[in-house]
């Protein structure tokens, strides 16, 4: 595969993050305030630690699958 084709892959996953990271952070619900933002905070860390560790299993696993490919 060409290494352009990854690059423009990358490039539209990193947009993705950017754009649906500034529609979050721009919401109404963000800019009214939420006043039970602090109650339930274990339940947010482990939903949050979930998503990073899925999200560097799945960088993981894409890096040795590149790797494989690339060399292979």
């Amino acid at each position: 595969m060409n290494m352009y084709i990854y690059f423009g892959i990358f490039s539209i996953i990193l947009l993705f993050g950017l754009v649906v990271t500034f529609m979050v952070g721009f919401s109404r619900k963000n800019r009214e305030g939420d006043q039970t933002y602090f109650q339930k905070t274990e339940v947010k860390w482990v939903r949050l630690t979930s998503f990073y560790v899925i999200s560097i299993a799945a960088g993981l696993l894409a890096l040795i699958a590149y790797i494989r490919y690339s060399i292979g």
